[in-house]
């Protein structure tokens, strides 16, 4: 199998480069290489390199900034997303592709499933829906994975955020009225491989799936676990407070229940994937 691999300096990107390798030749490239916002690039790229699976993990991620760059953030995370589709279409290639829980609204209750309908309430959200819209719509053979609350051991997210901060601060006020499914990144990658498998056996593409830890916290409480679990020297001289989400002015507003349920990957691909506090300690414990 020839992968192409777009996005491999991102959290996911970095981990796939490596998970996908005994599946064949592996072609990763980063944003100089394929520019997601240079659509013309993108398709010389592709029929380029000829690949008979694409996966793509690159992604304008900067919620906030999104509001001020609604463009940018269509082009990449909605236009582009169409393009690769049609590409790998033209050349009978399948596409794995990424998105997130921020296409819902966060008002319900429960855990979202893949059948409830999206409502983005941010301009991130509405363009990560548009590219899984504009994907659905070349009848390539796809995987969509949304993910929520994704943190590695580098780049920037809020486990390595937090790891600095408790170096540095003597309290930190964390919104504990926010709730979602920390997710590791090495876990997307390895739960993607196992998903390759599945879904070659069973020629069983065409599918959207929740693809992250089970269980649920809030932002505090994944910075609480965090706080607990790490070996950081001297973070017990850090406090931390909860506030509500209105402790913080944001440009873009964020769902207040983010939770994905990933019952589906369980019942179609034998998939349960572990309590997110389990992988937290993996991560920071170096063990998995």
């Amino acid at each position: 199998m020839k992968i192409l691999l777009l996005g491999k300096t991102g959290q996911v990107g970095w981990e796939l480069e490596r998970t996908l390798a005994p599946f064949g030749e592996v072609t990763a490239l980063g944003r100089s290489e394929s520019d997601l916002a240079d659509f013309d690039m993108i398709k010389t790229v592709i029929r380029k390199h000829k690949p008979n699976l694409i996966v793509n993990t690159a992604a304008y991620t900067a919620v906030d900034q999104a509001e001020e760059e609604p463009d940018l953030a269509m082009a990449v995370n909605g236009i582009a997303p169409g393009i690769i589709a049609e590409e790998a279409a033209r050349i009978k290639a399948k596409l794995i592709h990424y998105s997130t829980d921020y296409v819902f609204d966060g008002s319900k209750e429960e855990p979202y499933s893949e059948e409830d309908l999206p409502n983005p309430i941010n301009v991130y959200g509405k363009t990560k829906l548009a590219g899984e819209v504009n994907i659905k719509k070349t009848g390539v053979p796809y995987l969509i994975l949304r993910t929520c609350w994704v943190y590695g051991l580098r780049g920037s997210n809020f486990l390595l955020t937090m790891l600095r901060l408790f170096k540095e601060r003597q309290e930190l006020s964390i919104v504990a009225d926010q709730y979602g499914c920390p997710t590791w990144s090495r876990l997307i990658a390895e739960t993607t491989a196992l998903l390759i498998m599945h879904s070659e056996r069973a020629n069983n593409y065409y599918q959207t799936y929740h693809l992250s830890s089970s269980g649920q916290t809030s932002w505090y409480g994944f910075a609480e676990a965090i706080y607990e679990q790490s070996l950081v020297e001297g973070n017990n001289s850090c406090a931390l407070k909860e506030v509500p989400t209105t402790s913080y002015i944001t440009k873009a507003r964020r769902p207040a229940n983010s939770v994905l349920a990933n019952q589906k990957l369980k019942e179609q691909a034998g998939l349960a994937l572990p309590n997110w506090r389990s992988t937290l300690t993996m991560a920071l414990n170096g063990k998995y």
